[in-house]
């Protein structure tokens, strides 16, 4: 009788099957802009997955020149289109590109802005280190 050997193949965990469809930037392709470890409370409008429109406050992070993390508790479609308002007023409108996590009610998606006007380059207020 021949002793078992360890079977190497994977399984794959049922909260790893969602459906949740993600969209992931190219590991081979350069970032656009840093990434800065800071926070902003912003607005947000627009229409959630169920095609309810919705205007509400939600949290920036990883701000960088061309888009951010947002964190809120709505289900956004990966795609759709969004507003975002920053403290001074201004408004761009901005794409749902990935979500990135999903914790007890809240969601957290990339955006990045649709277009890169002087309103969207000076959004955050601040100066971005050059590109790498």
């Amino acid at each position: 009788m021949s002793p078992k050997l360890p079977h190497h193949r994977r399984e794959m965990h049922p909260a790893s099957m969602k459906t949740t469809a993600r969209v992931y930037r190219s590991k081979l392709g350069k970032r656009r802009s840093a990434r800065m470890a800071l926070n902003a409370s912003v607005g947000l409008s627009g229409e959630d997955r169920q095609k309810t429109a919705f205007t509400m406050p939600a949290r920036a992070s990883n701000l960088n020149r061309h888009g951010a993390s947002v964190q809120l508790n709505r289900d956004l479609l990966v795609g759709s289109t969004v507003t975002v308002k920053n403290q001074r007023g201004t408004t761009v409108p901005a794409r749902v590109v990935a979500q990135i996590a999903a914790v007890q009610g809240v969601s957290t998606y990339a955006i990045e802005f649709v277009e890169q006007e002087d309103s969207a380059r000076d959004f955050w207020g601040i100066t971005f280190p050059p590109s790498a």
